[in-house]
């Protein structure tokens, strides 16, 4: 196994939210698609004889990284006070750019904020804080706050959040997020406090 194949295969599969294509992976790493199931076959095989903490999945032409099952109920507990907790920091400034700016691309997103998002959407995905669809036109996914988002903060749309119209920028919100101004909104208390629909 080319070490240096491997090491750029695991930190896509690291990064990616959802199972990620064959395909795919040849066209962002610049190999043929034989060679990276070959070398994906290798790796999940050696996840599978090792110690490690991590399997990795393959499927229908897609691979996807994931935590050892023997390890599930570890990770549960750990999820589950992740999800049911009060938002960090990075999660509510993320939510806050989409709030203002909806609909929205990851990589909008990383630009304004300057590191990736791919964890802290698919936490926000899982509370049903966010909604995520795929824009065939531009061929890119865009986010939107959810219709849970807007029942939590008691609001009809979006541009009744605190300020929208005058936030509603890429560089008034880069001012709000690295001065941290939003934090004495109101709407800030709100928002961090929003738990888990458990209905």
């Amino acid at each position: 196994m080319s070490d240096k194949l491997r090491s750029k295969l695991e930190s896509i599969l690291l990064v990616s939210s959802r199972p990620i294509s064959i395909k795919k992976l040849a066209e962002i790493i610049g190999e043929k698609a034989d060679k990276i199931i070959a070398e994906l076959s290798d790796l999940s095989k050696d996840y599978q004889e090792s110690a490690k903490g991590m399997r990795l999945l393959l499927n229908d032409k897609q691979a996807q990284l994931v935590s050892a099952p023997e390890n599930s109920q570890l990770v549960k507990g750990y999820l589950n006070d992740e999800l049911t907790g009060e938002l960090s920091k990075p999660s509510l400034e993320t939510l806050t750019i989409i709030a203002y700016r909806q609909p929205v691309t990851k990589a909008e997103m990383e630009q304004i904020r300057g590191i990736n998002c791919s964890l802290i959407l698919r936490n926000l995905m899982i509370r049903g804080l966010i909604e995520a669809e795929y824009n065939k036109e531009k061929l890119v996914t865009e986010y939107s706050v959810s219709m849970d988002f807007l029942k939590y903060l008691g609001l009809d749309a979006v541009s009744q959040l605190p300020d929208y119209e005058k936030l509603n920028s890429d560089e008034n919100l880069q001012k709000i997020l690295s001065q941290e101004i939003f934090q004495t909104q109101d709407v800030r208390d709100e928002v961090i406090k929003v738990k888990v629909n458990k209905e």
